[in-house]
């Protein structure tokens, strides 16, 4: 471990407690100062900031930290204590802490909190981050492509928060990897081998949501001839994502308010109510605050939802990701598309993803990506990129003239514009690699559609779309 004497303030009223972390920290090149009261540690704040803080939650208190914080912002914040409760986590990964060490601390864990955080250079100290070819563990972030640090950030307290039981609010624009960061959390989590249920509240009518969330009994309407079981049981001892959760019902809030205060609900027409055990993650695109002052969501459900809150940055505002994310779907998507594993991103497509602005954010670059692997056109994925976006400062246009398939080069389609000619393109091209998997496995439409990512019930419609029969 690297330091050259970064200075390191411990704050901590055990004895026993401080010289161990004394003991260690100076062994391993730290000059460290230990205080036993918090009106000290303000003072030595105030006098002399170190790099990095250790401070007992027990001594400090959270008032007390937010105190530390205002004096030190620049300094990194470990804290510990001998409580694991919920409560404390989320106020302590609300002041932004590094990390939630429990006590009596380890040594191993000592040296998994302290790696990565300082990086020494010739002109003094300064505070290092986690590369990003660092593999995903529990302080690894889920955004493990990204040397982003409020990226990096955010997927070292999702995974700090991800076995605790407490409610995770996500927010970002469409497309930033809200469902990435939620279902990363339920995989890092001790439910990571019970369900993850997701639910749109965007996408369901609100007059089904209620029966779609919570269940209904025989007989509860005209049509329910069967008991069926919710969302929230599904995802009993697992997790339950609500996607766009700003979209719901007032009336739905309540009742999901409820299950929140009391982890029990009824099923639609039913005399008893139901316990659950289901963790709750919530993604929105909205500010809920503002929802709540103009009487769209309610301010206790906020309150209720808003233990633990990760905002995820447009990519616009991490451009130093964009090459990296550009591999990624590329390894990702080459096999799906039988394209050759040596094909590559040509340079001045790569040169244009990283100045275009990515209103669509990852998911728009993601499917840019699916489509240069399927048409294969430079000049005709940079102009559909254009059409996206008007305005944007790209490269000037050179004059083309691509290879197009032979059906799509017909006069019929010169009046056509650029956009509906690649629509085209690319649905040729994707009718031919799902005709060769279907041949390639005898027509077993249930394999296929597995193999190329698609649901059975897309692949059937795809077929009839074309009129695609299995030859005698």
């Amino acid at each position: 471990m690297r330091t050259s004497r970064v200075r390191v303030l411990v704050v901590d009223g055990d004895l026993t407690s401080r010289r161990h972390l004394s003991r260690y920290l100076e062994r391993n090149g730290y000059a460290v100062e230990c205080v036993d009261h918090v009106n000290r540690a303000l003072e030595r704040l105030v006098s002399s900031p170190p790099s990095l803080v250790i401070a007992d939650v027990t001594l400090s208190g959270i008032s007390a930290l937010e105190a530390m914080r205002s004096l030190a912002p620049e300094a990194r914040l470990i804290a510990v204590s001998a409580t694991s409760h919920g409560r404390t986590i989320l106020k302590a990964t609300r002041l932004q802490a590094t990390d939630y060490l429990m006590k009596p601390l380890k040594d191993e864990e000592l040296e998994e909190a302290l790696q990565g955080l300082v990086e020494i250079d010739s002109v003094g100290v300064s505070l290092g981050k986690i590369t990003p070819d660092v593999p995903l563990s529990k302080i690894a972030a889920c955004f493990n492509y990204s040397s982003a640090p409020v990226l990096v950030r955010i997927g070292e307290i999702a995974a700090r928060v991800a076995d605790s039981d407490i409610p995770v609010l996500i927010l970002g624009e469409s497309g930033v990897g809200k469902g990435v960061l939620a279902q990363y959390i339920h995989s890092s989590s001790a439910r990571r081998h019970q369900p993850f249920v997701k639910v749109n509240c965007a996408a369901l009518p609100r007059d089904l949501m209620e029966s779609e969330m919570f269940g209904y009994d025989r007989g509860a309407f005209t049509g329910a001839v069967d008991n069926k079981q919710g969302k929230f049981e599904l995802a009993n001892g697992g997790s339950i994502l609500l996607d766009e959760i700003a979209e719901m019902s007032p009336a739905l809030q309540a009742k999901l308010l409820h299950v929140l205060q009391d982890q029990e609900y009824s099923r639609l027409g039913a005399t008893h109510t139901i316990r659950v055990n289901s963790r709750i993650l919530a993604t929105t695109n909205r500010r809920l605050e503002n929802a709540v002052s103009n009487g769209e969501f309610r301010g206790d459900l906020l309150y209720r939802l808003n233990v633990v809150r990760l905002e995820i940055p447009p990519l616009r505002e991490h451009m130093e990701d964009v090459p990296a994310l550009c591999e990624y779907f590329m390894q990702k998507y080459r096999t799906r598309y039988g394209v050759d594993e040596s094909a590559e991103l040509p340079p001045r497509l790569l040169k244009v993803f990283c100045s275009f602005p990515w209103p669509g954010n990852v998911r728009q670059l993601e499917n840019v990506i699916k489509q240069f692997l399927i048409l294969r056109e430079e000049e005709l994925v940079l102009r559909n990129l254009l059409e996206s976006a008007p305005g944007t400062p790209l490269e000037p246009r050179r004059e083309f003239s691509p290879a197009l398939p032979e059906q799509l080069s017909s006069p019929a389609l010169h009046s056509l514009s650029l956009k509906d000619v690649a629509a085209k393109a690319a649905e040729e091209a994707e009718k031919e690699i799902v005709m060769r998997a279907l041949n390639e496995k005898q027509w077993n439409r249930k394999g296929v559609a597995r193999e190329l990512g698609i649901s059975y019930k897309t692949l059937l419609f795809k077929l009839r779309r074309w009129g695609a029969q299995k030859a005698n």
